[in-house]
């Protein structure tokens, strides 16, 4: 899809995920953030917040499951400060709206719905935020007591934030069946993270953009971790997306016989297999291979599957290859794989 219309973008601050919305989420709409517990919603909600707070927007979080204490204490997890997020703690006020509804002759769900409501606006007119997340979904549903009177609630909610300039985060858990697919179709956005499970190792996360309205995104599964410091997000990679000009060249070994026996070395923008039996030394003409493009000034990535890092280098050294000093200039960069943990 073609970006036919220049959106002012609301960035999320989580470079991956910015990337494969196409600069961001357009600014101003209403967003569904969708995921079982455990997937790093509130963590992606804060760092979006967090995010407008350091471009100089009001920010507000308000939270029916969370408590305030347990918001600091994610946002302490990951090394981060609150200072200058406004957050709503309706869970704090749902015993006050309790006995009140006891003491009217409406329905207690119509009374608690309405008098939520009323104190959103009330407390969004104060702070007129640019950011707004709601936490969660689930607890609005169980106020609204049916799928009609909720679907209305959201779509007023919609229109106020609208016409307030508001950008919007819902957060939404699976506790609910038909209610779902409503509340995706009213909103301009909708984002899917899962966990896979595995019969074996850690569990894999990812992230999907189900819909985006207007614009171009990268669509597919894209995983993702959660560290301290929020969330990674990986792009899964397009190749064609990403061409790059280079010369056609060989690149040499620095061992003269080779790259004789080559033609002068490998060419660039190729792939070569090397086969043989252990101990012929697969190992050691990557790793020769690898120290000369170092040495040329070239940078390189080496993924080692078989033994430790440790055990690499040493050999390396023994050598005379410089991998090791190539590292701690950031020329050289070498990741150790654990192919049981895929």
């Amino acid at each position: 899809m073609s970006n036919s219309v220049a959106f002012s973008r609301a960035k999320i601050g989580i470079p991956g995920l910015d990337s494969i919305l196409g600069g961001g989420l357009p600014s101003g709409r209403f967003y569904l953030v969708q995921g079982d517990p455990g997937v790093g919603k509130t963590t992606l909600a804060l760092q979006f917040l967090l995010e407008g707070i350091r471009s100089g927007e009001n920010a507000l979080y308000i939270t029916l499951s969370e408590t305030k204490e347990e918001l600091l204490a994610v946002a302490e997890s990951h090394g981060w400060s609150l200072d200058g997020l406004d957050i709503l703690e309706l869970s704090a006020l749902e015993h006050q709206l309790l006995v009140e509804s006891q003491n009217t002759l409406f329905h207690p769900s119509e009374v608690e719905l309405t008098q939520t409501v009323k104190i959103v606006q009330e407390h969004v007119e104060r702070v007129n935020p640019t950011r707004v997340v709601f936490d969660s979904l689930s607890e609005f549903r169980l106020l609204a007591q049916d799928s009609l009177r909720y679907r209305r609630q959201m779509l007023s909610f919609k229109q106020y934030f609208a016409e307030r300039g508001c950008t919007v985060i819902l957060l939404d858990d699976y506790s609910s069946g038909d209610t779902e697919q409503q509340i995706q179709s009213i909103a301009h956005g909708v984002l899917w993270l899962k966990k896979i499970h595995s019969d074996f190792g850690a569990d894999r996360r990812q992230i999907n953009v189900v819909k985006l309205r207007g614009v171009s995104f990268l669509d597919g599964n894209h995983d993702y971790i959660i560290e301290t410091g929020g969330l990674n997000i990986f792009p899964r990679i397009v190749a064609s997306a990403n061409p790059k000009e280079f010369a056609l060249e060989s690149l040499p070994s620095g061992i003269a016989a080779l790259d004789a026996l080559l033609g002068g070395g490998l060419d660039r923008g190729t792939s070569s297999l090397l086969l043989g039996p252990a101990g012929v030394g697969k190992s050691t003409i990557a790793a020769q291979y690898a120290s000369a493009a170092a040495d040329r000034g070239e940078n390189v990535s080496i993924f080692i599957f078989d033994e430790t890092l440790h055990s690499y280098l040493n050999r390396a050294d023994k050598l005379g290859m410089h991998l090791r000093r190539h590292m701690e200039t950031g020329r050289v960069r070498i990741q150790s794989v654990d192919a049981a943990e895929l």
